[in-house]
């Protein structure tokens, strides 16, 4: 309640500073492109005061609603102000310019908080900014908003209660804009009745409060938000874009990436996070080298699937299948999700695309559990974790070093100076909601010791990059000549995840929202927005975002969110 009086107040604020317009009938943001953006900019029908004030206005109108935001740039309307300044003069900083786009509360920002949606960092401003933010203003963006974001990027509360996407400390539950209503089952919490996807935010780019916005990936977090909220995102190569200033979970997944309504948007917001050379502060970031001037949109040809071969994953991701060692068949999609991608295929071979069906991922249908990633996972629990090779440790000792290092970048005003010292902060603060859901995560990373358990570490690291690349994404691509796999929603994000390799998600369709115990009598749900994925390996964006722009035109499928004019 009380970061919802804050934007209130943030907001009253900034629209004192508002001057009044003339008669003329202002560009609508609503749904608006990018390119729209930019060629209304070029011929003065509109300018960035106006475009900002109305991203405003709609954020004090909806945001009630949907919680898309935990917190507004007090200074977006004076940055509007002064990239229409430079526009009159002739000064263009870069293909943002004077374009207002959010950033995930996990990413830097020196004149907003930055608090990973955990409460002990409630109120806390960071000292430096994150290089992402650097790039996105040297193209002339104006960050007007922090989203809001599943706490701790869905690396705090584990089982027995895991918590809910989207939730967290200091902003609560967000919201689907296709559905905005709470889960009315007895055995609710209050929860949204619709999935927003996590840890990533997509609701406020899907509600036109902005006109994209950058998440954080370490497993699907990308892509998942970005399949329920019906948009575009890619989810890059590690490295493409620094992680420097960004709360990490894992140096080895983590990834930023741009969240927006269509491909050509992202294009153009993943060529700005990347910037024009690597960031001396992320090691990373030399490993792809980035297209002429940072410009994606050169490879977006409508016919790009003509020819392209693309493989179909059928083990697991389209069917159910017996994995080693288990009793019952797992995977496979519902039968409407299986109707939509039957729908995808077939749009994809009108088009030219050479369909290798099936194309399975080699390690998904070993018969060797120790060599199958379906059956060989991260560790989740302590007794797991004792086992020599019953799991990987992986994601939770990178946790425990990162986030640590991360910390001592924050220098004497961090809240906290080590994962333990937050683990007991939030035991201390219990009462005021800092757990709500547990923090069994948490708890677990910080039970690893960094130097004895290093050579595991190193052993499970090594192992299922092993898995996912050499004998899963890049065996596949390899042994049927693949340009790209197809995967349904984000369902292969965990697969690309590990090797730190691209995907491209595209909206698509709808399907049925009638998971868990049934719904009281008379309660219609809405449909959930359903996606596609094209993944490829390192460094292989431009074919993938060719690929995936050439599939939207031919669809056209995204629809905007109902009751929000």
């Amino acid at each position: 309640m009380l970061k919802r009086i804050a934007i209130t107040v943030t907001l009253l604020a900034i629209f004192g500073q508002m001057s009044v317009s003339g008669a003329r009938k202002p560009f609508s943001v609503v749904e608006a492109s990018i390119s729209e953006m930019r060629t209304a900019l070029v011929k003065k029908q509109t300018t960035s005061v106006e475009i900002v004030t109305q991203y405003l206005t709609r954020i004090a109108t909806y945001d009630s609603r949907l919680h898309a935001v935990l917190a507004v740039n007090p200074d977006a309307l004076k940055e509007a102000a002064e990239r229409d300044r430079e526009r009159r003069a002739g000064h263009l900083r870069g293909p943002l310019h004077g374009i207002p786009v959010a950033v995930k509360d996990n990413v830097h920002t020196t004149n907003m908080p930055t608090t990973g949606g955990a409460l002990v960092f409630a109120g806390f401003t960071p000292g430096y900014e994150a290089t992402l933010v650097t790039n996105l203003k040297a193209a002339g963006a104006i960050i007007i908003a922090k989203t809001g974001m599943t706490e701790l990027a869905n690396f705090m509360a584990g089982a027995p209660t895991p918590m809910p996407t989207n939730y967290n400390a200091v902003g609560g539950f967000g919201f689907n804009p296709y559905d905005p209503r709470r889960d009315p089952r007895e055995t609710s919490d209050g929860r949204p009745v619709l999935a927003t996807g996590g840890s990533s935010s997509g609701v406020g780019t899907a509600a036109s409060f902005w006109a994209g916005n950058v998440g954080t990936e370490t497993n699907g977090s990308i892509l998942s938000p970005s399949n329920q909220n019906m948009l575009a995102g890619i989810k890059p190569t590690v490295g493409r874009v620094s992680r420097y200033g960004v709360i990490p979970i894992s140096a080895d997944q983590d990834t930023p990436g741009p969240m927006a309504k269509f491909v050509t948007d992202a294009a153009i917001m993943f060529g700005a996070l990347e910037g024009r050379s690597p960031d001396p502060n992320d090691p990373a970031t030399q490993r792809c080298t980035p297209p002429a001037k940072n410009d994606y949109t050169v490879f977006l040809k409508a016919d790009a699937l003509k020819g392209a071969r693309i493989g179909i994953p059928r083990s697991i991701f389209y069917d159910r299948a017996q994995l080693p060692g288990q009793a019952t068949p797992s995977g496979g999609l519902s039968p409407e999700a299986a109707v939509v991608m039957a729908d995808a295929i077939e749009v994809l071979r009108s088009k030219g695309a050479i369909i290798v069906d099936p194309a399975d991922i080699p390690s998904i249908v070993d018969p060797d559990p120790k060599n199958n990633p379906a059956v060989w996972q991260a560790c989740s629990s302590a007794e797991d974790t004792a086992k020599d090779n019953a799991c990987s440790i992986s994601t939770n000792y990178g946790m425990k070093r990162d986030f640590n290092l991360w910390l001592a970048t924050l220098g004497p005003a961090a809240p906290v100076k080590s994962l333990t010292e937050l683990r007991e902060w939030n035991v201390a603060h219990r009462n005021a909601g800092s757990m709500r859901y547990g923090q069994a995560r948490l708890d677990l990373s910080d039970q690893i010791d960094l130097d004895r358990d290093r050579a595991r570490y190193e052993q499970d690291r090594a192992r299922e990059t092993q898995l996912n690349a050499a004998h899963g994404i890049d065996e596949a691509m390899k042994a049927h000549q693949l340009d790209a796999i197809l995967f349904p929603g984000g369902s292969g994000a965990g697969v690309g995840a590990r090797p730190g390799y691209p995907t491209v998600i595209v909206p698509f369709g709808t399907i049925p929202n009638n998971g868990g115990a049934p719904f009281p009598a008379g309660f219609e749900t809405k449909p959930a927005p359903f996606g596609v994925s094209f993944t490829g390996t390192a460094c292989s964006e431009p074919r993938l975002l060719a690929l995936a722009y050439a599939f939207e035109q031919a669809t056209k499928r995204r629809t905007p969110p109902p009751n929000l004019p």
